[in-house]
């Protein structure tokens, strides 16, 4: 199943921290929690059956916006993939925000995937794109 999600991505950012009393209270700063809401909500809209199950195999491609301070010659080669984005922010950030907020939705939780591969490129169009296939349970040694 490929899902695409019309949204640019975010990476995950240290939580933030509250006293409650006597303990403390950690929450996700304002805007990784409003990039897993929308995915949240996105995800609901093209996904309407029960959490998946099981052992999980996924993809990832995020595609982030191309600066406009760059020559038309520097965007043309991050457009066409031949420059890819090797800066912040990295691309386990993207990956850790984008399987949280999709816990519970997609898949029961982000812990029955068991393999994984990430893409970071440059684009006109953000967006994050996902493959979820059922993960074959063959051993390797």
């Amino acid at each position: 199943m490929k899902l695409v999600f019309e949204i640019e991505p975010v990476e995950q950012a240290r939580p933030r921290a509250t006293r409650m009393g006597r303990g403390i209270r950690l929450y996700d700063p304002k805007k990784v929690s409003v990039y897993k809401k929308q995915l949240a909500m996105m995800c609901q809209f093209q996904y309407k059956q029960a959490p998946l199950t099981g052992p999980l195999k996924v993809e990832l491609n995020f595609f982030r916006h191309v600066q406009s301070s760059l020559s038309k010659k520097e965007r043309a080669l991050r457009l066409s993939g031949s420059h890819r984005p090797v800066v912040k922010p990295d691309t386990d950030n993207y990956i850790k925000s984008t399987l949280d907020g999709l816990n519970g939705l997609l898949w029961e939780d982000d812990n029955q995937i068991v393999d994984l591969v990430a893409h970071k490129y440059y684009s006109d169009k953000p967006r994050v794109e996902i493959e979820v296939k059922k993960a074959c349970c063959i051993h390797k040694q």
